[in-house]
């Protein structure tokens, strides 16, 4: 394979594709995926408890068995993204010379952190901060590296550390390496926009039958089930925020008609495509979530959370050596229900928040595209926590939290909002920034599930796109109406250990893509 790059075959893929049922599909993959999820379905509804306890066992028995390998994986695919971005395989262009971006940079920032995980950072960006504060406080194997009993401003720094690291750098870096594979081979390597691509340089033309069909099965069940899981949990914040602030009963009709008139939206963004759905949301989003982050800000102690910034940062980078430390760990209920649950679930989410990254990042330099897909986005991450994070961990110290320290996960966020001036207006912004970022993550995520199944392409027309809106938006409802969230959580981590090999195995492809291209300036763009 040393000249692999040289007359790249295609062997007979997409020939194998058919019409069925008016679209256009791969049967190898459509099939096994629509199958197996339909019966994790039927079986969470039929037998409730016996799905619960399997699928607990197989997420308890994931992350404890494999624990090590999960943050190892993270940890590798970080130093993968800052070596190639700091060495001069940064300078290639994705698309090659000549190659221009077809967003601003600013809308492209937004499309990236609203397809990534601003959901889950309004979900537990006070949250998880109050949690780590009070286990830190209160010490033992919950307690991130152990705490510091007794000691609030010691335990506030390893809080908003350990918060942070589970948020920031590592999860963006599983991202930016699945992203920048696709986008390399599928720009300029003219393959199919899917996961096999970035195994072509490694498996030659076996990527094309069998060996790839294992790979795109596996990335689109993991795609279903984390993309699902992160449905149900947005609509249940934005089912309680609803209940907290205007005091409706929380019942299945009313979970349904709030998932009914966002999947019209969804919809309406659907058949808006890139440009005049998710770009047009996810630019409002920002802004609106920039509004809200000044708002608590400014109402709070200002000159405070400015200085926490940079103490936050400080600390984040001094804990991380440790944070990061795989083996001989004795804070293992942090490590195992926190981090290397995030790490599972964030390498779930790689296949859709990299394809759907790779799609929007055309004319970007390596360089550039690892930047704001790892680093800018990080830093708004840690912005974020800062804000909301220290705020409520202020509260709590200043002995005003006892509402917020035992609110549930989904209503801290607005107990919180509730200590400050005018809180029925906040609330209301607050839930309409989770529907907005509900919208753009079922809306990016429908996207790459039907491009994954339709053999890469992303010319399929409407109505299945619509079919695949309809099926995830369908599996998060019923599964979180039954209370089987946590098998789609399961299912997430499951997935999430094969697809982490996948990843490593990835890079070397990746890598192996970037010096033929650097071998080859007038080809690379180079800058």
């Amino acid at each position: 394979m040393a000249d692999w790059d040289k007359a790249i075959d295609l062997g007979n893929y997409g020939q194998s594709n058919r019409h069925w049922g008016g679209m256009h599909i791969n049967p190898a993959v459509f099939f096994p995926t629509a199958i197996i999820a339909f019966a994790v379905i039927v079986f969470s509804l039929i037998a409730p408890k016996a799905s619960a306890d399997l699928f607990a066992g197989l997420r308890s028995g994931a992350v404890a068995h494999f624990d090590w390998f999960f943050m190892m994986s993270g940890n590798l695919l970080l130093v993968f993204c800052v070596v190639v971005a700091l060495s001069p395989l940064g300078k290639i262009r994705l698309g090659g010379k000549g190659a221009t971006p077809d967003y601003s940079r600013l809308s492209w920032f937004a499309m990236l952190f609203g397809a990534g995980m601003g959901i889950g950072l309004v979900f537990y960006g006070v949250g998880e901060p109050v949690t780590h504060f009070t286990s830190s406080m209160a010490g033992g194997p919950a307690a991130p590296l152990g705490g510091a009993v007794g000691d609030a401003q010691a335990a506030r720094s390893i809080a908003m550390a350990a918060t942070i690291f589970d948020w920031a750098l590592h999860p963006w870096a599983i991202f930016a390496v699945t992203g920048l594979a696709l986008a390399l081979f599928s720009f300029d390597f003219k393959m199919p926009l899917s996961m096999r691509s970035a195994f072509y340089p490694l498996f030659g033309k076996a990527v094309w039958g069998r060996t790839g069909d294992v790979i795109e099965v596996l990335a689109v069940l993991a795609t279903i089930f984390g993309l699902a899981t992160s449905l149900g949990l947005g609509a249940q914040q934005a089912m309680a925020g609803i209940v907290y602030l205007y005091g409706i009963t929380s019942s299945s009709l009313t979970i349904l008609a709030l998932i009914a008139v966002m999947a019209g939206i969804t919809f309406l963004s659907v058949r808006g495509g890139i440009d005049r759905g998710i770009r047009i949301l996810s630019e409002v989003n920002m802004w609106v979530a920039f509004a809200l982050l000044v708002f608590v800000l400014t109402t709070g102690s200002t000159l405070q959370l400015i200085g926490d910034l940079a103490t936050n940062i400080v600390n984040y980078l001094k804990f991380l050596p440790a944070l990061s430390n795989p083996v001989g760990r004795t804070d293992t209920g942090f490590y195992n229900d926190w981090s290397v649950y995030y790490w599972a679930w964030w390498i779930s989410w790689a296949p859709f928040v990299g394809m759907f990254m790779a799609r929007i990042s055309l004319g970007r330099t390596v360089r550039e595209f690892i930047a704001g897909a790892m680093i800018a986005p990080s830093l708004l991450g840690i912005l974020w926590l800062t804000i909301f994070g220290d705020a409520s961990i202020a509260q709590i110290v200043a002995g005003n939290g006892a509402d917020l320290a035992k609110a549930s996960l989904d209503t801290q966020l607005f107990v919180l909002l509730g200590t400050l001036p005018w809180a029925q207006l906040t609330s209301f912004v607050a839930i309409g920034l989770i529907l907005i970022f509900f919208v753009t993550g079922w809306d990016s995520g429908t996207l790459v599930i039907d491009t994954m199944t339709a053999g890469g392409r992303t010319d399929t027309l409407l109505r299945q796109k619509t079919i695949w809106l309809v099926a995830v938006g369908g599996i998060g409802v019923v599964l979180l109406l039954s209370g089987g969230l946590t098998s789609l959580q399961a299912g997430a981590i499951a997935t999430g250990l094969p697809l982490a090999l996948v990843l490593l195995c990835m890079c070397l492809g990746t890598l192996k893509g970037l010096l033929a291209l650097h071998r080859d300036p007038d080809r690379s763009g180079n800058i």
